[in-house]
């Protein structure tokens, strides 16, 4: 009986890794369209708690549901998002190898503002699975704001998760098509879940 449960635990984590592994592939091709970058994105955080949890089937229909109504709503702010972010790596990159007090008065700038905006982008994906499919990008905004003031430390940690995960990226590439998507995606997921109370069980004695 213990090894019946073991087997059927193990193959319900294999499924849910399946599940992740399919949703980063499609992730991938879609997203290689400079357009459908962020709305494949949000379409992912959609889906996401459902691939976790296995309540729900047909996660590729839902993801493309989620991907048009995305297209719609978020395309032309996803790529407002796309050229701020790479003038931000182009920013950073050209005044890491400059030189003069100019370069450290620059960076202190842009590095401060790259991790906000990376912090409201993740609070912003956690914030999106519970809100509506058409809300506008400024409702969106206004709530990533809010839930990053309520928990700053949590979303600076993901924060330096992220920036961590870029940096090796970028030393392996092969790391991008296995966590382009996911490893934002997953970093928000954890930030989404509610924080658990302490009980009496959890106080040694």
């Amino acid at each position: 009986m213990q090894k019946a449960n073991r087997t059927s635990t193990v193959l319900a984590k294999l499924a849910v890794v399946g599940d992740l592994l399919m949703l980063q592939l499609v992730f991938l091709v879609i997203s290689l369209g400079i357009l459908t970058l962020f709305p494949a994105a949000f379409a992912m955080q959609r889906v996401l708690p459902d691939a976790i949890s296995q309540e729900r089937p047909k996660l590729l229909r839902r993801f493309f549901a989620e991907f048009r109504q995305a297209m719609k709503q978020y395309w032309l702010p996803g790529f407002g998002l796309w050229t701020g972010g790479l003038l931000l790596a182009f920013g950073i990159s050209f005044w890491a190898y400059a030189s003069g007090p100019v370069r450290i008065f620059a960076l202190a700038i842009l590095i401060p503002l790259t991790g906000m905006i990376l912090g409201l982008y993740l609070s912003g994906l956690a914030i999106l699975p519970e809100s509506s499919p058409t809300a506008p990008m400024k409702t969106l905004f206004r709530s990533a704001n809010l839930f990053l003031l309520r928990r700053p430390l949590p979303v600076a940690g993901g924060v330096v998760v992220l920036l961590t995960w870029f940096a090796l990226a970028s030393q392996v590439p092969t790391l991008l098509v296995v966590g382009s998507g996911l490893v934002p995606a997953l970093t928000a997921y954890r930030l989404s879940r509610p924080r658990r109370e302490k009980t009496s069980e959890d106080v040694s004695i």
